[in-house]
């Protein structure tokens, strides 16, 4: 499948089940959570700069977005063994999803061309997805930057 052919769901619509390995010897599955909000960050790389800010503001707020009714998950083309490092080194107190095959990553269309010192390299464009618990896509933010992202989706969860 090409990324062409794959329709990116829009704010409104109903986002399609999918599942990924999870860390904790989990399956995520998108239907298994209907009734609940869904928080989709999708990062570049593990224990990168960015990623470790943004993962650690996700942590920080992890408590806020339970009492809300929401879950977050975090998703990159990481190893689940890279994730469980992660996961550990940083005390996360949510999954990540192993998107090796980028099932995820060509649904949201998130695989951009980048530029990194000075070459272009295909990867993830930092973005979060917000579904509701009718599992339709409410939000979605692209090309974010990782310091005081996490702030701002618990504030959209807010208005859910």
């Amino acid at each position: 499948m090409n990324e062409a052919s794959v329709s990116v769901p829009h704010v409104g619509q109903t986002v399609p089940d999918f599942s990924l390995p999870a860390t904790g010897g989990q399956t995520f599955q998108l239907s298994a959570l209907r009734g609940r909000a869904v928080v989709l960050y999708f990062y570049p790389k593990d224990s990168t700069p960015g990623c470790t800010t943004e993962a650690g503001q996700f942590r920080d707020l992890h408590d806020a977005f339970v009492a809300l009714g929401a879950t977050v998950w975090g998703v990159s083309r990481d190893s689940l063994k890279s994730h469980e490092n992660f996961k550990a080194k940083l005390g996360l107190p949510f999954e990540l999803l192993c998107d090796a095959d980028e099932t995820a990553c060509r649904l949201f269309g998130v695989i951009k061309m980048k530029n990194l010192y000075g070459k272009q390299v295909r990867g993830i464009e930092r973005s979060t997805f917000l579904i509701d618990p009718a599992g339709r896509l409410a939000r979605e933010w692209r090309g974010v930057k990782a310091d005081g992202h996490a702030a701002d989706v618990l504030d959209a969860v807010k208005s859910l």
